[in-house]
């Protein structure tokens, strides 16, 4: 087993993971505790097995800041299959429909896409990890149950085709899609296929990105353990740099920073319901915070002193 990681000692970082097919986000989390060390660990935003892509992953004390930068803006690359219906909205579920999408134009695809851009209530899939009076709605499903959750708002900000490949009653099409934290890819797939009438569902899932992460800091989970088990330590994103590239920064006074440790309330910079890192004059991450309504001052979101 490899040394242990500097982040083990201090406030840590973020590690960011290019998942492998096939594997849940709990398994990558349980690979990353191993090779730093310490059973803190966690991760911003699942990714189902089958895709791949940034998962951005927590050490020690930035496991705190995971919930905030799990809100941010995502982007992947994916495939969506027109013409097959599935349970579980992917091709890991069983096919339960399957329809001739042959003559589903370039056109009437094209024109489909807008309904399922911007602000738009969407349903989440059945076979999701969202609690039904406390029990997993896809253990629900397992089990026999017709589930079908409640739709809730999110945003796509970008839903672009780049590729429509046919063969025979089936339709492949390449998409990338920028949207909020929340969003269900499988559901724009199910949903695009709906709104043509040929069914739909997700053959291929990349996130590209979560908010300042992208795949050209991730590392694949495989060289991470080659690194470590060789020796090497785990390369992490410091608590500062990280939250300098996910937020606004504000630089505070020794004064300030005094009243930061202890939760106190400091001016308001006119940023309503948007958190801003907090930086001490040596340049140390101190907290996150975000303005009071009114904007008279702001207070305290998570404290990291």
């Amino acid at each position: 087993m490899g040394r242990r990681t500097k982040a083990d000692d201090g406030p840590g970082g973020l590690v960011i993971v290019d998942k492998p097919a096939g594997w849940t986000s709990h398994d990558v989390v349980g690979r990353v505790r191993r090779l730093a060390r310490t059973r803190r660990v966690g991760h911003a935003g699942t990714l189902d097995p089958m895709a791949t892509g940034v998962l951005v992953v927590g050490v020690e004390k930035t496991t705190r800041l995971l919930g905030h930068l799990a809100l941010t803006r995502k982007t992947y690359e994916a495939t969506v299959r027109l013409g097959q219906s599935t349970v579980t909205d992917d091709a890991e579920g069983e096919v339960t429909a399957s329809t001739d999408a042959a003559n589903v134009s370039d056109d009437m695809l094209r024109g489909v896409i807008p309904s399922l851009t911007g602000e738009i209530m969407q349903r989440p899939s059945a076979v999701s990890a969202i609690k039904v009076d406390g029990v997993r709605s896809y253990k629900r499903v397992r089990e026999g149950e017709d589930v079908e959750l409640a739709a809730r708002p999110v945003t796509v900000y970008r839903f672009d085709v780049h590729g429509i490949r046919r063969e025979g009653p089936l339709v492949d099409v390449d998409v990338t899609v920028e949207c909020s934290s929340g969003t269900y890819i499988r559901a724009l797939a199910r949903d695009l296929g709906a709104a043509l009438g040929v069914g739909g569902h997700l053959t291929m899932l990349r996130r590209t990105a979560v908010g300042p992460y992208t795949l050209a800091s991730a590392r694949p989970l495989a060289e991470l353990t080659e690194l470590v088990d060789g020796g090497g330590e785990l390369p992490v994103i410091p608590l500062a740099a990280a939250a300098r590239a996910a937020f606004p920064a504000r630089d505070v006074t020794e004064q300030e920073a005094a009243a930061v440790a202890h939760g106190g309330f400091l001016g308001a910079w006119g940023s309503p319901g948007e958190p801003v890192g907090l930086f001490g004059p040596d340049g140390r991450f101190l907290a996150l915070y975000e303005d009071l309504p009114g904007g008279a001052k702001s207070k305290p979101v998570a404290v990291f002193v």
